[in-house]
């Protein structure tokens, strides 16, 4: 999607703070943190949600590179929080599926409001 601001960090048209990357999904650091660590992950492909008829194998490369992503955050033995918000009442603000994964502090402290 030419104006979805994740398809354009996908394509590397926007600057992001890249943490991982593979054929399938990006993962970087949230330009407005709610926690210490704060990484989204994204599939490269443009689904706005959910609800979009998103493949299982790219459900599926989302959630397994989580504890990666968390390992290279150092949050994997201290514990982190995965959140798919789907829909604006949910608190979706970019409509193009993303995963957060939040941590570096326990949940409730540092942190600037719920996600």
């Amino acid at each position: 999607m030419d104006d979805c601001i994740f398809c354009k960090v996908a394509r590397r048209e926007i600057p992001a703070s890249v943490v991982y990357e593979d054929d399938t999904v990006l993962a970087f650091d949230d330009i407005h943190p709610q926690a210490p660590v704060h990484t989204l992950v994204i599939p490269k492909t443009h689904y706005a949600g959910l609800a979009d008829a998103v493949p299982d194998s790219v459900l599926a490369a989302l959630l397994a590179v989580v504890p990666t992503v968390a390992g290279i955050k150092g949050v994997a033995d201290s514990g982190y929080r995965t959140i798919i918000n789907t829909g604006p009442d949910a608190g979706q603000s970019v409509s193009h599926l993303h995963l957060h994964i939040i941590g570096g502090t326990p949940m409730g402290e540092g942190m600037v409001s719920p996600v």
